[in-house]
């Protein structure tokens, strides 16, 4: 099925408004809100999930391997625009949002294994990311051609993901250890003055660019909320597989649903330059994955 749009019409020359000022605002807001989660972590949550190696393998086998692997299956019978195709690639292949573990705790999951997960999937990105990104794209010719037009320079790609979650989360961890009060005090604060920005900032860049999400939201409507429930679906029944616990499957489910926008808007304005098709179905997917994991997680939350 090829998705169909029309033939004057050229995605990548698409041009969302977003200046380098409000890459850094960014950039600084998705530490924040990493330094934030970070507060509330400790060692003994990564001994834990050590101690049960089942949940964290199954929640890494889904986010890291099976979701990219079904997106690039689902891009090869879809075949999407290539720059839709490497922008599915792309959130594909970042880790879960941090808005993740507030769904979690909502829909009466398992908010701290999410937290833990979000932890260690953090870390597993700064390698697993630009592989992922690297390889899927690689083995479709569409996309691989985009790749080969841009320096996709790897230990650069780490390294911006190391700067935005790697340190974050390693300073939030160090002042919950030496200073545990403070941090408790800090985070209560933080994290929801942290996601109101966020979503300010969401907000804010929706609103400036309202003429073109109208004119051309609809070339990637229908493949951001595929893909989207898609994840969802994956986590799920992963982690109803391998018989792991309702309240732990619907941690799992979401920490695959949603996946991290912001940082996927970052790294396609760092190294794609924008890119029109890339951009415009990253920017959809972080406010629709709010929308739909506020849903889910409400669902959940009400259902006994």
């Amino acid at each position: 099925m090829l998705l169909k749009t029309d033939s004057n019409l050229n995605i990548d020359e698409i041009r969302i408004n977003f200046d380098t000022e409000s890459l850094w605002i960014l950039n600084i807001a998705i530490a924040i809100i990493m330094f934030g989660v970070a507060l509330g972590i400790t060692m003994e949550d990564f001994k834990r999930l050590l101690r049960n190696p089942k949940i964290l393998l199954v929640g890494i086998f889904s986010q890291f391997i099976l979701l990219p692997a079904l997106t690039f299956i689902a891009i090869i019978i879809i075949k999407p625009h290539p720059s839709f195709a490497l922008g599915m690639m792309m959130i594909a292949a970042c880790p879960g949002g941090n808005v993740s573990n507030f769904f979690s705790k909502m829909a009466k999951g398992n908010a701290a294994l999410s937290v833990s997960l979000t932890a260690f999937a953090t870390l597993v990105c700064l390698v697993m990311t630009p592989f992922n990104l690297q390889f899927w794209g690689g083995l479709y010719a569409p996309t691989d051609a985009i790749l080969k037009t841009v320096e996709l320079d790897p230990f650069e790609l780490f390294k911006l993901v190391l700067l935005i979650l790697g340190i974050p989360l390693l300073a939030g961890m160090i002042v919950n250890h030496k200073y545990p009060d403070a941090a408790k005090k800090i985070e209560k604060v933080l994290k929801p003055f942290s996601m109101i920005v966020f979503l300010a900032l969401i907000v804010i860049a929706f609103y400036e660019n309202i003429d073109i999400f109208l004119d051309y939201i609809y070339l990637v409507a229908a493949l951001v909320i595929f893909h989207n429930i898609g994840a969802y679906i994956i986590g799920y029944y992963t982690a109803k597989g391998f018989g792991l616990e309702q309240k732990d499957v619907k941690t799992i489910s979401i920490e695959t649903g949603i996946q991290n926008g912001g940082l996927g808007l970052l790294l396609i304005f760092g190294f794609f330059e924008g890119l029109g098709g890339m951009a415009l179905l990253a920017a959809f997917w972080g406010i629709w994955d709010i929308f739909s994991g506020m849903a889910l997680a409400a669902y959940w939350g009400r259902k006994k």
